[in-house]
């Protein structure tokens, strides 16, 4: 790739049709897409007014979201705001809150103290449908969707956006400086870029490792690579005790993840939150972010001028792997609030109303999202957000998941997450034997899967 590509700037925003039937077809799990009877496409009621169905009584619902990242947090409370002006007779109670606590944790927390919400986008579906706090989506709402993924054959969500990959998002003024001509076409070139930065007097990578979250960005990276590509199920062979976190592929994937960090990552990476690493890669204390496209919003926002670059990152062997595939998350409806109409209906119509053309357009081009309607749906996109696309339409790109995205026999002990994310960290800051680390991952797996299955 010529040098003139990677370092050219930014194209102006151009309008993008966002038609994702070649990654459609990956990312299709088996849930039928809707047929010609199911419920008509997001963009019938009308994103201006009430529909028929909309309570005419006042009505008051609670609604619960993640706040960690502030573009899907700015486009959420704007969908809000527009609903409630145009349904004026429907009140809504914003619960949400920035926290540092990890959203699972800060959904038990509303739910000890009585304020789970009405409304919840739900992440962990699973472990919130077995104990009874959520119900199936309301059926005239599932047609507006290309699939939705189910849980023990139920469908649960209204999904906000298809699962959309991470990557490199370099600054291309570092890339310039530092004498890089072309993307790298496998992860040992990578490395050799991370060197080229290093010696040009830039801090390769910035990680936002004060919020656990985004520990899973790399975390998962090196996990699909070595694991997940090639074994989908791997979960489930670990819950069954046929695998183990001490298997080869598994240490190497560990291996990779420990020495990047301890050789390109700043190294403040542990006490950096999310919502900084866009103003440290613009400010040029670094070169590198590994997140997904919904910081673009971000970085634009921190500097409008400021030029930059992303791509999927390869394994040794040049391929393409990368979080992609519809996982069970969105929209769901409380149990409490399904007992009653009232707070059915108005939350019908705000669901309605959040994937309606109009009103859904301005929420995806706000995150830079990727619809998960069967309606296509069209908004300004970036040169950015073009590469991503690109990525996900390609058929030679194999999509995956996180390692807590996974539902059904893969599904793994909610809590195991956040407890692994915190092992990682603790590897590289104590400079631990990965070998080591791993056998303490494989006892806390099995002690939580006895305990889960002893409830």
């Amino acid at each position: 790739m010529s040098k003139k590509r990677i370092l050219q700037a930014a194209a102006p925003a151009v309008a993008l049709t966002l038609i994702l039937s070649a990654c459609g077809g990956n990312n299709n799990n088996g849930s039928a897409s809707p047929s010609a009877g199911s419920s008509s496409p997001a963009s019938s009621s009308p994103a201006a007014s009430p529909s028929a169905s909309a309570p005419a009584k006042e009505v008051t619902f609670t609604i619960g979201y993640a706040t960690g990242d502030p573009a899907t947090k700015q486009a959420i409370s704007q969908t809000i705001e527009a609903f409630k002006q145009a349904h004026p007779n429907i009140k809504i109670k914003d619960y949400s809150e920035t926290t540092s606590a990890s959203y699972l944790d800060w959904l038990k927390t509303k739910d000890a103290v009585g304020e789970f919400p009405d409304l919840v986008e739900m992440r962990d579906t699973k472990v919130f449908a077995d104990s009874g706090k959520i119900v199936e989506l309301p059926s005239e709402l599932v047609g507006l969707f290309s699939n939705v993924p189910e849980v023990d054959g139920k469908k649960y969500n209204a999904p906000l956006t298809l699962n959309a990959p991470q990557g490199i998002i370099y600054s291309k003024k570092a890339y310039e400086k530092a004498g890089v001509t072309e993307l790298p076409k496998t992860y040992d070139e990578f490395l050799a870029i991370q060197e080229k930065l290093k010696t040009s007097g830039i801090t390769p990578i910035v990680v936002g490792g004060k919020d656990i979250f985004h520990m899973g960005f790399w975390l998962n990276k090196f996990l699909i690579d070595e694991v997940y590509a090639s074994d989908p199920d791997w979960n489930s062979k670990r819950t069954a005790k046929q695998v183990s976190f001490t298997d080869a592929n598994v240490v190497q994937a560990m291996t990779d993840y420990k020495e990047l960090f301890t050789n390109y990552v700043d190294k403040g990476w542990l006490s950096t939150a999310d919502n900084q690493t866009a103003s440290i890669l613009v400010s040029g204390k670094a070169a590198q972010l590994f997140s997904g496209p919904w910081m673009f919003t971000q970085i634009q926002q921190a500097d409008p001028s400021f030029e930059f670059g992303y791509y999927a990152l390869p394994d040794r062997e040049g391929n393409v792997s990368i979080v992609g595939l519809p996982s069970p998350a969105g929209w769901s409806l409380s149990a409490d609030a399904s007992k009653d109409p009232d707070k059915v209906a108005a939350i019908t119509e705000f669901i309605k109303f959040f994937f309606a053309k109009e009103q859904y357009s301005k929420y995806l081009q706000t995150v830079n999202g990727i619809p998960s309607t069967a309606e296509n749906i069209t908004y300004e996109s970036t040169e950015q957000m073009k590469d991503v696309l690109a990525i996900m339409a390609d058929p030679n790109v194999k999509k995956s998941l996180m390692i807590n995205n996974w539902w059904g026999d893969n599904q793994i002990p909610p809590q195991f997450r956040n407890w692994y994310y915190k092992l990682m960290q603790d590897l590289v800051v104590k400079n631990g034997d990965v070998a080591e680390y791993m056998k303490k991952a494989d006892e806390e797996y099995d002690t939580e899967v006895k305990a889960n299955a002893q409830q």
